[in-house]
This record gives structure tokens, sequence and C-alpha cells, in this order.
């Protein structure tokens, strides 16, 4: 049980984390599923990855339920929980960061039903065959097809559209950091995309923006104010510390000891299109 543990724990955990959005549910669903599995001789079985990805799926699709009730009465923008990612993993978590979707796009993941989620993820996410994905759900190939044709609308990606995000480079960040220091509003202007928006999730527990921040003249106003700190409740100086996020580079906000925030970009032809800033307490924990 140990070797197959090590051997699939990461697939696992990648699996459990994009269908919930939240690596301590994930970390659990994973647990779960393997204290279930005990008394299953999982050495003994023709296809244990498949197996155990089933009860991962099984675990979260259940567990979607109650997520979705909690997420009706969430105070503002609900983000997923960023994780931090190092270039100095072991080759198990570099195959699971591999399969890792990009943060923007688990963003768009919330638009879906958690049956369209999970045939999208193992099929975009983990490149799963429509065959099996569809011996895991208990569903028809055709349909499989149809469901990830219909998450992809939703999610407004064309079919031809790459999953993967627009790579963002530690040099743009830090261009980006200094002529935000700098309060070069030209230049940060320059950076933006016409419909950039900027998304804020406190959860109710720090201040946060309760709604989208949208147009360029009002996310650079936005951005100047708080990466210089004006009116900001924190005595000690923000420190801007970028960082590996998802497998992206992103970066943290620091005062003092305390983490503020965990941001993370998405780009469109070299700007920036969306910013996500995620500053629930709750969901800082792992950066």
């Amino acid at each position: 049980m140990k070797e197959l543990y090590d051997q699939y724990r990461a697939l696992l955990f990648t699996l459990a984390y994009q269908l919930t959005g939240s690596a301590a549910d994930a970390e659990d669903a994973v647990q779960d599923v393997f204290i279930k599995s005990l008394d299953v001789h999982l050495e003994r079985l023709e296809k244990p990855k498949a197996y155990l990805c089933k009860m991962i799926t099984n675990h979260c699709l259940n567990q979607q339920k109650s997520a979705r009730k909690r997420r009706e009465v969430y105070v503002g923008p609900w983000l997923p929980e960023p994780v931090r990612t190092q270039e100095t993993e072991t080759l198990e978590m570099t195959v699971a960061r591999r399969d890792l979707l990009s943060y923007a796009m688990l963003v768009l993941l919330e638009r879906l039903t958690p049956t369209e989620r999970a045939v999208f993820v193992l099929r975009e996410g983990l490149g799963f065959d429509y065959s099996e994905i569809a011996e895991l759900l208990g569903k028809q190939e055709a349909n499989c097809r149809k469901l990830v044709s219909r998450a992809k609308n939703k999610m407004e990606i064309t079919e031809q559209e790459a999953v993967a995000a627009e790579t963002v480079e530690l040099e743009w960040v830090n261009r980006f950091l200094t002529s935000l220091e700098q309060g070069n509003v030209d230049h940060v202007l320059s950076l933006l995309t016409e419909d950039v928006m900027l998304v804020a999730d406190g959860g109710g527990k720090v201040r946060a923006f309760r709604h989208p921040v949208q147009t360029r003249d009002h996310v650079v106003r936005v951005l100047l104010d708080g990466f210089q700190g004006k009116g900001t409740i924190y005595q000690g100086k923000l420190r801007f510390e970028v960082a590996t996020l998802n497998g992206e580079t992103g970066f943290i906000i620091r005062s003092g000891e305390e983490t503020l925030a965990a941001i993370l970009i998405q780009l469109r032809h070299g700007k920036l299109a969306r910013m996500y800033a995620v500053r629930n307490p709750e969901k800082l924990a792992r950066v």
C-alpha cells in the first residue's frame, strides 16, 4: 500500500485539487481514499491507477454538493486556494505539476457543473482518453465528449484554443512590480489589456473588493494605491516576493511576518488581462 501511495499520491492530489479548488480538501480526499482502500488489495487490481482515480473523483463529486452551498453565501468572489510549487521538486511532483491546469483555468472551472468539471479536468488537465473517462464515470464515451465541448462553451474556450496559459516570465513580473513601486502610471497602463480585470478574494475575513475591478484606469488606481501602501492599515513596509504559484510566476505580498496576499496573473499577448488576488487568510497557508 505504501508503494502505491508514494506512486500515485501526487497524481491523486492534483486531480482532487483541480476538482475542488482547495488544497486542504484535496489532501483530505487523498487521505480518505487511501484509508478506505486499506481493505482492498490494490496491488492485486489490474488497474490500481484507474481504481484510485475513480475513488478520488467520486469523493470530490460528493463533496462539491456541500461546497456549492458554502460558496452561495461566501462574501465576495471565490477564488481557488493557491499552492506554492518549487523548481526543486521531486520527479513525482514535477509530473503532477505538468498536469496542473493554469490558475486562470481553475477560476473558469467554477462555471461548470461538478460532472462537467470532472470530465474536463480528466481530459484537458490529466490527458485521460475518453474511453478511460467513460469507464471512470460510468458514462458513454460520446457523452463525455459532449460534456467537454459543453464545458469549453461555458468557459468560452474554442476547440482550437490551447488550455495552457501564456507563460509569465520572471522579467515581466519584475518590470511590472518596479513600475508599480515607482508609481510609473504610463508604463503600468502600457502593460494592461483594454479589458483588464482585478478579482480579489477576502472571504469577508479581510478587506477586499466585493466585485471585480474593471477598466484600465480604475485598475491602475487600485494597484498604485495598494502597492505603494496608501491607506493601508499595516504598519510594516510592504514586501513583494516573486514566487512560483501553481506552476506559474506570481508574487506574494507581506508586511512583517504577515502574509497579506498571493497574486496570480493571466497574460494575453504579453499584457495583463486578469489579476487574481487571494487575501482570505485561510487560503494563504501554503504560500
